[in-house]
């Protein structure tokens, strides 16, 4: 069974193209569950016009699928809470310039 780590660790590899960072370190990733079967992922975005969002949402499924030999791989656009930027890994605030 995949771990919620791993999964982690694997999203890594998704990346924001108008940022050119990873999701996981953006802090775009709320919720990670993981079971025998299916894989379940809770996401947001920087802002709710972002045009990347399908593409985030596609992305995540298949790099997840690849990864786990697990078809049922669910990501599920949230805007609930609203992204800020605390919700980034202190590597990314240093890189893109915010306040530690």
């Amino acid at each position: 069974m995949v771990t919620k780590e791993e999964a982690l660790e694997v999203l890594k590899n998704v990346y924001d193209p108008e940022i050119m960072m990873n999701i996981v370190d953006i802090g775009l990733v709320y919720r990670v569950e993981t079971s025998e079967d299916r894989i379940e992922v809770d996401f947001t975005l920087t802002y709710p016009g972002c045009p990347v969002g399908d593409m985030i949402l596609n992305d995540i499924v298949t790099i997840l699928q690849d990864f786990s030999g697990i078809q049922d791989v669910r990501a599920n656009l949230v805007w609930n809470p609203p992204w800020t930027p605390d919700r980034m890994s202190e590597e990314a605030r240093i890189s893109l310039g915010y306040p530690i």
